[in-house]
């Protein structure tokens, strides 16, 4: 089968940005995914999560 030069350039030429799209995308959720992890790593129990500091200090609570 003979193909023209400019249909196997178009095809290469897709191809290539359907690579580039799809290692975009595992770059994109792998940097989520590392965020997610480290966002709960921060968390400490007891502690909010978010960024505020409470306005009145923590009441101290035995451990059972």
């Amino acid at each position: 089968m003979l193909m023209h030069a400019d249909l196997m350039l178009n095809l290469a030429n897709e191809r290539h940005r359907e690579l580039v799209a799809e290692a975009e995308k595992r770059r994109v959720l792998g940097s989520a995914r590392k965020a997610r992890k480290a966002r709960k790593a921060r968390a400490v129990r007891g502690r909010p999560a978010g960024t505020l500091a409470p306005c009145e200090p923590s009441a101290v609570v035995p451990a059972r």
